[in-house]
């Protein structure tokens, strides 16, 4: 068998090595989602709000960012910009978000939080912040740090060239 060419020379592995602990993964996360829904964890959390869950997404977007263009706000949902044109256009319905035309390019739209889009995107993360402790404290705290350095190690493997952090 061939190697897997990866980023880190340390972590090659033989493919028949990483089918086997994709497998495992695979079965692992079937478990899981055997017993409560993995489909989409945060917009489970916030399934009383009068939001779909690429809305929800989108005001998180925003609020970790600030404002970002179309495209960007279409990239970052893994969505068409056209998709996303139907979701901004039914939070601007909602007063959560505006949209602002750049000053320098008036072709370039950007999406921002409104006042109440702001509110409502700090509510959405206290939730999901409640969660996500909820679910670290299951974990031994070396654990936690094994999974934090796990998700920096993806995040940094797979991150593109030149990207930032």
């Amino acid at each position: 068998m061939r190697n897997i060419t990866v980023r880190s020379p340390s972590l090659r592995r033989e493919a028949s090595s990483l089918r086997q602990e994709a497998n495992v993964l695979e079965h692992r996360i079937l478990a899981l989602a055997r017993l409560r829904p993995l489909r989409d964890p945060v917009a489970a959390t916030c399934a009383d709000l009068a939001l779909t869950p690429p809305q929800i997404h989108a005001l998180l977007w925003l609020g970790e960012d600030g404002p970002l263009t179309m495209g960007e706000l279409a990239r970052r949902l893994g969505s068409s910009e056209r998709a996303v044109t139907g979701i901004v256009d039914r939070l601007e319905r909602a007063t959560l978000v505006r949209r602002v035309r750049s000053e320098s390019d008036r072709r370039v739209v950007r999406v921002e939080l409104s006042r109440k889009g702001g509110s409502a995107y700090r509510a959405l993360s206290a939730r999901i912040l409640e969660k996500v402790a909820s679910f670290l404290a299951l974990l031994e705290p070396r654990d936690c740090e094994a999974l934090f350095g796990i998700l920096e190690r993806i995040r940094t493997m797979t991150a593109p060239a030149g990207a930032r952090p």
